[in-house]
This record gives C-alpha cells, sequence and structure tokens, in this order.
C-alpha cells in the first residue's frame, strides 16, 4: 500500500536505477508479438528490408519463394517477388534447415543498381529427388517495370559450390559494413566432418567467405566473377608452396555450420552461432583470419585429432546438448539446447533495456538467451524466454528492431516481433 512516503522513494530508487550502468542492470525478459497476422508462410528462413527507404520487408521462403510486405502491411497485400520453387531447390528433410532457398542480400547500392544476391541448393542435373549437389550464390536485378518484381532474366551465377551431403550446407550471405559480401559454408555434412573440410584451406566448406562483387579477379579463363578483397587471409600466398591452393575468398575458417551470423551496428562486431555436432554449439566473434577450430574441436573441446600447435579461436559462448556437461563449460548457468540460431545485438531505440544484448535461440527448444560482452568477455548471460515454437532465424529491421520467424509446424510459419517485458 502507498503511502506519504512511497513517491520520494520510487522517486530516488529510478534515479539510483537510471545511473547503473547498462552491463550492470540483470537481463530484462522479452516476449514475442505475432506481425504479419494476414500472412500464410511456408517455412520462412529469412527476412530483411532493402537500404531504399521504401520500408518493405522480404521474406524467404524455404521451398523457393521471395515476398514483398509493403511498408505496414499486415500481410494482406503481400506479392510474389521471385519464385525459384521449380529449381527444386528444397527436398522434403523433416526439419533441415540446410537446404532450399535460404537467404538473399540487397546490394548496399540497390537503390540505384537494383541489384540483389541470393543464396540456394540446387540438385545436380543427373539427380532426381536425391541431395542438393551444390550451393548456388546469384546477382539478380529487379524488373525495370515493377520494383516489386524480380527480373529473372537477370541471373548472373558468382559461385557454385558443391557439397558432398546433404546436410550443414550453411545459409546466409550478407553486406558487411566494408561493402562485400560474405557467405557462410558449412562442412558439408555428414558426421565428424570426414573430409576434414573445416581445417582445409583449400576447400571452401566450413568456412566463411568474403568477395567484392562490384570488381573481378584473375585473366582469361581464371578470370573469376567476383574480386578478391586484398585484406583476405590468403591472398598473399604464393602459387607454389605448402598452402598454395588456399582459398582466397575464405575470411574465416573451422566452423561447421553457421546458419545465422551478423554484425553489431554500433561496434561493427560480426557474430555467428556455430551449430555444433555431437556436444556443444557455440557464439562466435568472427574477425578476419579467425580459426575457429572445427573439426579439431567442438565449442572449447577437443573433437578430433589437429595439428600439433595450431591455434583456434574460443567461442564466445557455448552450451551442451546435455545438462550433464554444463561443468565442462565455462557457462554453467546456461540451458541445454540441440541447434543454436545466431541471432542479433540489440540497437534499437523501442526498448533501452536490450541495448548492447546479443539475443540469440535453440531451433529445436525455441528459448531465446542473451549475453552481454564487454572488452572481450562476457559479463552476463541468461535465459530471456522460453517458448515451445521452432526458431529458424532472427531477423533485424532498418531501425535495429528485432524479430523471430518461427515454423508453426512442419510447413506453416509466422513472424514475430521481439519486445521488453
Amino acid at each position: 500500500m502507498l503511502n506519504r512516503f512511497s513517491t520520494p522513494i520510487l522517486v530516488v530508487g529510478l534515479l539510483f536505477l537510471s545511473h547503473i550502468p547498462a552491463q550492470a542492470q540483470p537481463l530484462p525478459k522479452i516476449k514475442l508479438r505475432p506481425v504479419f497476422s494476414a500472412l500464410p508462410l511456408d517455412r520462412p528462413v529469412w527476412m530483411c528490408q532493402p537500404p531504399d527507404a521504401s520500408g518493405r520487408f522480404f521474406v524467404v521462403e524455404q521451398p523457393g519463394k521471395i515476398l514483398v510486405i509493403p511498408k505496414g502491411g499486415n500481410g494482406s497485400q503481400v506479392k510474389e517477388f521471385l519464385n525459384i520453387e521449380d529449381r527444386q531447390t528444397y527436398i522434403e528433410a523433416g526439419q533441415n534447415t540446410g537446404i532450399g532457398l535460404m537467404s538473399m542480400a540487397f546490394h548496399p547500392g540497390f537503390a540505384s543498381n537494383g541489384l540483389f544476391y541470393i543464396f540456394y541448393a540446387q540438385q545436380n542435373s543427373n539427380q532426381t529427388g536425391q541431395f542438393p549437389g551444390r550451393n548456388v550464390i546469384s546477382e539478380l536485378k529487379v524488373s525495370a517495370a515493377d520494383p516489386d518484381r524480380a527480373d529473372m532474366d537477370s541471373e548472373r551465377i558468382l559461385l557454385e559450390v558443391p557439397e558432398p551431403f546433404r546436410n550443414n550446407q550453411g545459409g546466409l550471405l550478407s553486406f558487411g559494413p566494408d561493402g562485400y559480401l560474405y557467405i557462410s559454408l558449412g562442412d558439408g555434412g555428414s558426421n565428424n566432418d570426414p573430409f576434414n573440410s573445416g581445417q582445409n584451406v583449400c576447400s571452401l566448406l566450413g568456412k566463411i567467405l568474403r568477395i567484392d562483387v562490384n570488381t573481378r579477379s584473375g585473366k582469361g579463363k581464371k578470370e573469376l566473377p567476383y574480386g578478391i578483397p586484398k585484406d583476405n587471409p590468403w591472398v598473399g600466398e604464393p602459387e607454389m608452396g605448402k598452402n598454395s591452393g588456399a582459398r582466397k575468398e575464405t575470411y574465416a575458417w573451422g566452423l561447421r555450420m553457421v546458419w545465422r551470423y551478423s554484425w553489431d551496428r554500433k561496434t561493427g562486431d560480426m557474430w555467428a552461432g556455430d551449430v555444433g555436432e555431437s556436444n556443444w554449439e557455440e557464439i562466435d566473434r568472427i574477425v578476419n583470419g579467425g580459426n575457429y577450430g572445427w573439426c579439431v574441436r567442438e565449442g572449447a573441446h577437443h573433437f578430433k585429432p589437429g595439428a600439433p600447435g595450431a591455434q583456434y579461436i574460443d567461442p564466445v559462448m557455448e552450451y551442451p546438448h546435455s545438462a550433464k556437461l554444463l561443468a565442462e563449460s565455462e557457462f554453467p548457468k546456461h540451458a541445454p539446447g540441440v541447434c543454436v540460431i545466431g541471432g542479433y545485438v540489440y540497437r534499437g531505440k523501442k526498448y533501452p533495456s536490450l541495448d548492447g544484448i546479443y539475443i540469440y535461440g535453440d531451433f529445436v527448444l525455441g528459448s531465446i538467451w542473451g549475453f552481454r560482452y564487454a572488452e572481450g568477455k562476457v559479463t552476463d548471460y541468461g535465459t530471456l524466454l522460453e517458448q515451445p515454437k521452432n526458431i529458424n532465424s532472427f531477423a533485424e529491421d532498418a531501425d535495429g528492431e528485432l524479430y523471430v520467424l518461427s515454423f508453426t509446424d512442419h510447413t506453416n510459419g509466422r513472424i514475430y516481433a521481439i519486445e521488453a517485458e
């Protein structure tokens, strides 16, 4: 019950809390609010907005469509921007999120050049209903006659990467703050990375690549349809020698299956959720030339023998598949999970209590967690929300507000805005 002392005490308390540094305040709880309520979705896996001030949302459906939702819409006025379902990019595989049409990215100059990029899996021509034999990165343009339609005749294939197995394809392409296109590729699948792709610098698998879509590299028959940034880690390798076959597109390696990554729009830090295999899921801060250990390590733990003396970058955060393993982790208070989904550092304006928190989740459990990171270490971490829906991706709008893309069952999906309670 309030009394005559309550108001001044309350004011003093609020003033005190307002002066506590954000990193010292407890992690807030969050809730999910449904958006685009009139829009039925078939396995939504990615959502983004173009850098053209239109306010449109583009939603990628795994079977092969990209939909456009107008600014302020509830989904009832949705348009079909692109459809490659006839290419059979997606083969039904339960809840596997590693095949199909997986993501799209807009060129930083999209407002003037109309260029965008897609990442999809494709069967080889001699296959019928089997595993998609390669990943394809393509550049396309928006139709000159309709800004809400893709010009399919404009497709220019930049990169095709053979995949030895049907899982661990990777999944994201996105432009970084430096204007280059980044691409995440998994180790190719199966168990235990049988070809040691994560540590093989001559393979594109198990890597994050970085290319320049505005230039070309090489000459004659060796010319590539893209350029190689001069500070990529293997650019300086000679044509002959130990690492002569190192792929110069590589930016970081030793990664098993980075399905989603992002940049902190305030600091420029790159964050990735790397899906584990046997015991550990991890969040990594990705740096140029970084080796994150797979398949010699899973998380911060030994997995199988590797090169003597090799140096690996520890994950910033990890969690196990079983509570029995928590004692072996640096983060014993973290709940167990099954399949990490990388998210974003919140930098929106609506919820100051979330500022600076990296928000991520688990595909299978639906749990959403967060941590604060400062001066090279995690300062606080915990559960933000427990809920049962599968989380297959997070998304960030032009204002820095965050969303969750979810499967409500094996086919249908919904999109939710993240709000602080």
